[in-house]
This record gives structure tokens, C-alpha cells and sequence, in this order.
């Protein structure tokens, strides 16, 4: 299902900031510092109940909907993407845009995950 689709790509090989992203009409990116500011203190839950957390310190964890949790140190790139390299030393780059109001994470590989709801942190 979508949580093991989410859990292969974890596991792939480190994705290259520069990408010839498959952008769709109506995306809007964010320029570095307003993604910092989007994401710093923010817990992006998905569709599958699937939850991103970007810790203001610059920590990251990424819980799947079934259970289970990497743990690793996010950072803003240039284009509206955003780069985590999980404990494992795995690194992977999604770029965050906003599409009709909502969020939208997508893959290195053109997958869409569009953002259910952001939680802030105290």
C-alpha cells in the first residue's frame, strides 16, 4: 500500500538535489527561507496518517501510519526542496510546494504526496 510505497523509497538510493522536478499547474514553490519557515516546528501528517516532524532544531523523524520511525537531521536547498539524511546515512530530497491551498511533498521520482494537516509545535 501507500505506507510501504513511502517505506521503499526511504530505503532508495540517495536522491540529487538537482532535479528536473515534474511540476504541475498550479504549483507554487517556496524560496529557501520561507520553506525554512514553513517546515521549522511543524509535523506534516499525510493522507495515510504517515507524520513528517522538522524540529526547530533541525532534527527530523518521519513516522509511518502503521508504526515504525527513521530518525535523521533535515536542511533546506535551493527550489523549494528540502533534503533529510536519516541515521542510516541515507539522504533523500523532496521538494515541498503549495498547490490550491494544500501542501504537496513530491518524490525525486515525480510521486505526490499532498499534506492532510500541519501540526505546530510549542
Amino acid at each position: 500500500m501507500r505506507t510501504m510505497m513511502i517505506l521503499g523509497l526511504l530505503c532508495a538510493a540517495t536522491s540529487s538535489v538537482a532535479q528536473d522536478w515534474k511540476v504541475q499547474k498550479g504549483d507554487e514553490p517556496f524560496d529557501s527561507s520561507a520553506l525554512s519557515a514553513q517546515l521549522s516546528g511543524q509535523t506534516f501528517v499525510f493522507f495515510d496518517d504517515g507524520r513528517s516532524v522538522f524540529e526547530r532544531n533541525g532534527q527530523y523523524q518521519y513516522t509511518y501510519g502503521g508504526g515504525g520511525t527513521w530518525y535523521g537531521h533535515w536542511e533546506v536547498a535551493e527550489d523549494s526542496v528540502v533534503c533529510v539524511t536519516f541515521v542510516t546515512g541515507v539522504e533523500r530530497c523532496d521538494r515541498i510546494v503549495e498547490n490550491g491551498g494544500r501542501l504537496v511533498m513530491q518524490t525525486a521520482d515525480g510521486m505526490r504526496f499532498p499534506v492532510r494537516e500541519i501540526e505546530a509545535h510549542s
